[in-house]
C-alpha cells in the first residue's frame, strides 16, 4: 500500500484517537489493578485472554480459507518474535510500570520510535531524513517536559526505569525484525501467533505467583480491569491500528503513537492526581508539533512496505 498524502480528518482518525485513549488509559488502569493483583499474575491473565481471542479469530479465518499456512522458516521467525516481543517485552513492560510512576513510564516508552528509527537506519531498512530526525528530537524534548518533572529518583523507580529501557530494546528488535514476515502474512496472524507463543512461555513462569495469590480478595472491578486491559489494549487497539494501516496508509497511522504519552499524563491527572503544569503543556505542544512535521515532511516507505507494529502503551 502506498503512503497517502495528508487529507481531512475521517472516521478512521476518530478510531485512531480511540486507540490513543485506550493505550493512554492503560497506564493508569494497570497501576490501579496492581493494588489487588501483582504484576506477574495480572499480565499472565490478560495475555491468556488476548491470545485466546486472537487464536479464535485466526481459527475462524483459517476455516474460511483466508489465512495461508506458515512455512517452517516463518514459524521459527514467529517463535523468535514471540520470545522477544511478547515474553520478554511484556515481562519488562509490566514489571517496569509496577516499579515506577506513570510519568516515568510515559517518558521512557515515548522514546521507542527513536530507538526503532536508529536500528532501522543502521540496518538499512529505511532512509531517515533530517526532517524526520528534527521531528523526533522535538518530540523527545516535548516528552521530557511532559514527563520528567514527575520523575521520582528513588531507588525503586530507578530500577523500574531501567527495566523499561530493556522493554524498549525488546520492542525495537521485535518491530524491525517483524517486517519481512509482515510483508508475507497478515498482521493478525503474526501478532496472534507470536503473542500466543509468548504467552505459552510467560504463564508457566508466572504459575508460582498465580498459585500464591489470594484471589478471593480480588474485587469485581479488578477482574473487569484485567479483561478490559486484555480486550482493549491488546485486541481492540491492535485491530484499530491495522485497519487504519489498510485504509489510511502506514505514515499517517504511525503518527498517532506519539500522542499516547500526552494522553497518558492527562488520564493520570484525572485518575491518579498527577500534576500537569505549564512545562507539561509546552511539552505537549512540542510533541504535537513533531507529529505535524513528521506528517508533512517525514519519509515515506515504498509501496507495500508494512508499518511498524505498535508498542503497547
Amino acid at each position: 500500500m502506498s503512503s497517502r498524502s495528508p487529507g481531512p480528518l475521517t472516521a478512521m482518525d476518530g478510531w485512531l484517537l480511540l486507540m490513543v485513549a485506550i493505550w493512554a488509559g492503560n497506564y493508569s488502569l494497570v497501576k490501579a489493578v496492581f493494588r489487588e493483583i501483582p504484576a506477574i499474575p495480572f499480565n499472565a491473565l490478560r495475555l491468556t485472554i488476548a491470545s485466546s481471542l486472537f487464536l479464535a479469530v485466526i481459527g475462524r479465518e483459517r476455516r474460511r480459507g483466508a489465512v495461508p499456512p506458515l512455512e517452517r522458516r516463518d514459524w521459527l521467525a514467529v517463535a523468535g518474535l514471540g520470545v522477544v516481543g511478547h515474553f520478554l517485552y511484556q515481562s519488562c513492560f509490566i514489571g517496569g510500570i509496577a516499579l515506577t510512576s506513570v510519568a516515568n513510564s510515559a517518558l521512557i516508552l515515548g522514546c521507542t520510535p527513536v530507538a526503532t528509527a536508529l536500528l532501522a537506519g543502521a540496518l538499512g531498512h529505511e532512509r531517515v531524513t533530517r526532517a524526520h530526525w528534527g521531528a523526533a528530537l522535538l518530540s523527545v524534548a516535548g516528552l521530557y517536559l511532559v514527563a520528567a518533572r514527575g520523575v521520582r529518583l528513588s531507588g525503586e523507580s530507578l530500577a523500574g526505569d531501567l527495566v523499561l529501557v530493556v522493554a524498549i530494546a525488546c520492542w525495537t528488535v521485535y518491530t524491525v525484525f517483524s517486517r519481512p514476515l509482515l510483508a508475507r502474512h497478515s498482521p493478525l496472524v503474526i501478532t496472534g501467533y507470536s503473542m500466543a507463543i509468548g504467552t505459552a512461555l510467560f504463564v508457566p513462569a508466572a504459575t508460582p505467583a498465580l498459585l500464591r495469590h489470594d484471589w478471593s480478595r480480588v474485587s469485581p472491578a479488578s477482574w473487569l480491569a484485567v479483561a478490559g486491559s486484555a480486550v482493549l489494549a491488546l485486541n481492540v487497539a491492535y485491530l484499530i491500528w491495522y485497519t487504519a494501516v489498510q485504509r489510511l496508509g502506514n505514515t499517517r497511522t504511525a503518527l498517532y503513537s506519539n500522542m499516547v504519552p500526552v494522553a497518558a499524563l492527562g488520564v493520570a491527572w484525572l485518575t491518579l492526581g498527577e500534576r500537569i503544569d505549564a512545562p507539561k503543556l509546552a511539552g505537549a505542544t512540542m510533541i504535537l508539533g513533531g507529529v505535524l512535521i513528521s506528517r508533512f515532511a517525514g519519509p515515506r516507505r515504498p509501496p507495500g512496505a508494512p508499518a511498524d507494529p505498535p508498542a503497547e502503551e
